[in-house]
């Protein structure tokens, strides 16, 4: 597989789980809209790593991580790195039993539909790059 045909991969696969978040909002899952969002912009700053390095991305859930990886996280807003910070910890706590109680305490609808409009927001903003 090509540089293209990989970046359009990730592209895809980012489209998806942001559709897939929008889906979770409107059913009110709130937990797993933070969980989709999480996945949508990690495959998105993995499509950009891609354009930028013409190498694979890591193996990493770390948005931080492929953030600075891809050349981005200079570029970042605060308003963007509060996402990322954000959107972190709810690719693996979302996955494990203990932690879903105390996470849906925190995602409400309110919190929810600012995270996805933020996600949104920043993937658009990175598929600009792309």
């Amino acid at each position: 597989m090509g540089t293209e045909e990989k970046i359009t991969y990730w592209l895809e696969v980012s489209v998806y789980d942001i559709d897939t978040a929008k889906a979770m909002l409107d059913t009110g899952r709130y937990l797993y809209v933070g969980f989709m969002c999480h996945q949508a912009v990690e495959k998105i700053l993995k499509a950009l790593f891609v354009r930028n390095n013409t190498e694979v991305p890591p193996y990493t859930h770390s948005l931080l991580k492929l953030a600075k990886g891809a050349g981005c996280y200079t570029d970042l807003s605060e308003t963007q790195k509060d996402l990322l910070d954000q959107l972190d910890p709810l690719n693996i706590e979302a996955r494990y039993p203990s932690y879903k109680e105390q996470l849906l305490k925190q995602l409400s609808k309110s919190i929810c539909t600012k995270m996805f409009s933020e996600t949104k927001e920043f993937t658009e903003w990175i598929s600009k790059k792309l």
